[in-house]
């Protein structure tokens, strides 16, 4: 490990000497982009996180929200997301699992226990045979440790494009519950406490995680970059999740931070320096499992499942006594001091010795170059419907995630009272007596064809996931992914995706509280598209939400969007056939109409409700398809079942002048035909018509299940 020639120089002159090894890596690491956000950072003050509702801002292991309760008492909700995409290039099963483990760690750091989790997933083309080799061993290792700590996976997205096949992207959120009483900060509290390690032995892998994350994978990554990959242990993440949650009901814990990025040495310099102190740490008292480590990797180490607490003196004995009946090692390996210096020995010498400010927060921001976007030209091929819509319902963008979420064990906890497959998630918070909606994901084509105007419809659409099941938003966090940012091009189409999503959010009086950067994913193949991830949650009276099947029974209603005509930019229906074109128009009340959605997804006359998105209408009447219902629609021209206007729902209804009496002079509503009870679906679009089968659509749709 080394520093680059200006960041030595600066440690150099601010030490007053040379760092020694330890020092050279635990700075190489805290200021890595992956740490620091050296190049994301100064565009990050586009989000807003500020809101009634926010407890903890971002800058914590987690964002926490106060959940507006008809219940006793306050409920929050911590959420986090991280990227493990490095890792799972190189090792797809333990480089996704343990992404799933640090993102629940960062939950319990806030006092939460986990209830939720979400994946989205991005991969190279489908039909190769080497991006359904990650995507097997991605999903394997995100069900095998979610499954195995008991937390369910409940919402988020699998998409496929020729940007990620050299460099896929794991971005997984975790939601936990706490309240005010349990709340725990990363911010140390005192000097003279106890910091005190919990959790399973160090050891050598992960060595340099953040460093590795931070840089773009090289030709040979898969076998250079193995022991960069830490190996993860669900069973001891259980064990932990029940200690931490034992701790914190005893009220045993001043401060925590999960052992992630950087290992111990991030963690616990990080701990100390929010709080305005010192550490003062031995080394040697790290329990390992392995022999001969030396300072710097007990420092650097990211092995899994460890937690680092701030504990009173007094309550030390109690603390060690609660891991070891969970079978859980504790070593108090240091104490808070008041002079803000990060001082760690090994076998009785300093082996780092700087002002913990300094670490954390004194790498210089990068001011790169960045160039726009180009914007496409109108270029449209020749299709017939038929034909399009074959191609668009069976790609594998589109088509089923059921081989997917199948997996996952969704109802453990028994909270989920709408299970992944739909637009999102509902869980049931009883405590605050109250339903929490949640949706997660991107979509590359998008940002691909649009960078800016594509972040906004990511933003939008997750809002209208929540709508379509009568939520209204509360909060997200992003995961912001990105090429290598030295490049001008790339950093600029990063910055539009930031502008974007920030935008949006806004609109929709969104607060972000919390997120992750993941720069670098670059590889021989080039960059990947600019992604932004977004998980949101949001909140609905009760826990019932209309679902998306039809019942067959009612008037068949497109409500929201925008007058606009039909604009393929960024649709799937381009992305198979080629061809480029302007993107779709976002409409300008977006709060107005997801509050309006909402509202009309809970009336007593609605039927079901589908989010219209990836794939168009035609894809959206396609998943609400059943052996005993189908759908009789007339749209304008063959264009229309392919647009991808965010912002959009079908609304199965038997009071159609209700509907357009909620969205009068907010959004259009479009009447396209009736729900029938005969399994078919019959589309006229202009001079063209066809008509399928439920058995037809699920045979199309069933691609992914066929090829795995």
């Amino acid at each position: 490990m080394s520093l680059n020639d200006s960041d030595h120089k600066l440690v150099t002159e601010h030490l007053g000497r040379e760092p020694t090894q330890a020092e050279t890596a635990l700075f190489e690491n805290l200021w890595s982009e992956h740490c620091a956000y050296r190049s994301s950072r100064p565009l990050l003050g586009a989000f807003e996180s500020d809101g009634e509702n926010v407890i903890v801002p971002p800058g914590d292991d987690a964002g926490v929200v106060a959940i507006p309760s008809s219940g006793d008492g306050d409920t929050y909700i911590a959420m986090g997301i991280e990227s493990h995409n490095h890792p799972s290039y190189v090792d797809p099963f333990d480089g996704a699992a343990t992404g799933v483990g640090g993102i629940v760690r960062d939950i319990l750091s806030m006092g939460a226990y986990p209830i939720a989790l979400t994946d989205s997933l991005y991969f190279g083309d489908f039909e190769k045979e080497y991006p359904r080799y990650l995507f097997e061993g991605v999903v394997e290792g995100i069900s095998h440790y979610g499954n195995s700590i008991g937390v369910p996976t409940v919402a988020g997205s699998v998409a496929f494009h020729d940007g990620y096949e050299g460099n896929p992207l794991v971005n997984v959120a975790c939601v936990g519950l706490t309240d005010g009483d349990r709340l725990v900060t990363a911010e140390a509290q005192e000097p003279g406490n106890k910091l005190v390690l919990v959790g399973r032995e160090t050891g050598r892998d992960g060595m340099g995680g953040a460093s590795f994350a931070s840089e773009d994978l090289a030709e040979d990554a898969e076998t250079e970059d193995r022991p960069a990959v830490q190996v993860g242990d669900p069973y001891s993440e259980k064990l932990l999740i029940e200690c931490n949650e034992q701790l914190i009901d005893e009220d045993l814990i001043e401060s925590a931070r999960d052992l992630g990025a950087a290992g111990l040495g991030g963690a616990s310099s990080e701990l100390v320096a929010k709080g305005g102190l010192g550490g003062d740490i031995e080394l040697d008292r790290v329990h390992q499992r392995e022999p001969g480590m030396n300072g710097t990797e007990i420092l650097l180490s990211e092995s899994q499942e460890r937690m680092v607490y701030e504990v009173e003196p007094g309550n030390v004995d109690r603390v060690a006594e609660i891991a070891e009946r969970y079978d859980l090692q504790a070593s108090v390996i240091g104490e808070t001091t008041d002079d803000g210096i990060y001082h760690c020995t090994f076998e009785g010498e300093t082996v780092v010795e700087a002002d913990a400010e300094f670490l954390g927060e004194g790498a210089p921001m990068h001011d790169l170059d960045h160039a726009e976007p180009d914007q496409p030209e109108r270029d449209l091929p020749e299709f017939d419907l038929e034909a399009a819509f074959e191609t668009v319902v069976g790609s594998p963008n589109t088509a089923s995630k059921r081989w997917v979420y199948r997996q996952y064990d969704h109802e453990v906890q028994v909270r989920t009272a709408t299970p992944p497959g739909d637009d999102a998630a509902v869980m049931a918070i009883r405590e605050a007596e109250t339903g929490l909606a949640i949706s997660a994901g991107a979509d590359p084509n998008w940002t691909t064809a649009a960078p800016y105007d594509g972040a906004r419809a990511v933003g939008l659409e997750n809002a209208t996931n929540l709508a379509a099941k009568g939520a209204t938003p509360l909060a997200a966090v992003d995961c912001l992914n990105g090429g290598n940012p030295e490049k001008p091009d790339v950093y600029g189409g990063f910055k539009a995706i930031v502008d974007g999503l920030a935008d949006v959010c806004s609109t929709l009086s969104t607060p972000v509280v919390g997120g992750n950067v993941s720069l670098y994913n670059d590889s021989v193949e080039g960059p990947i598209p600019p992604t932004p991830t977004l998980t949101m949650v949001g909140t609905k009276d009760g826990y019932d939400a209309p679902p998306m099947a039809l019942s067959g029974e009612g008037t068949l209603l497109l409500v929201g969007g925008t007058d606009d005509g039909p604009a393929l930019g960024g649709s799937e229906l381009l992305a198979r056939s080629g061809g480029s074109d302007r993107f779709p128009e976002l409409p300008g009340n977006a709060a107005e109409l997801i509050e309006t959605i909402a509202a009309v997804a809970d009336f007593e006359s609605t039927l079901s409700t589908h989010d219209v998105s990836h794939g168009g209408l035609a894809v959206a009447l396609a998943e609400m398809l059943t052996d005993d219902a189908g759908a009789d629609v007339t749209v304008e021209n063959s264009l229309a079942p392919f647009d991808e206007q965010p912002g959009r729902v079908v609304v199965e209804t038997t009071d159609p002048d209700a509907v357009r009496e909620a969205f009068d002079g907010v959004a259009p509503v479009e009447k396209l035909g009736a729900a029938t009870a005969d399994g078919t679906l019959s589309i006229e679009a202009g001079d063209a018509s066809l008509t399928v089968d439920a058995s037809e659509v699920a045979e199309l749709r069933a691609v992914i299940e066929d090829e795995l």
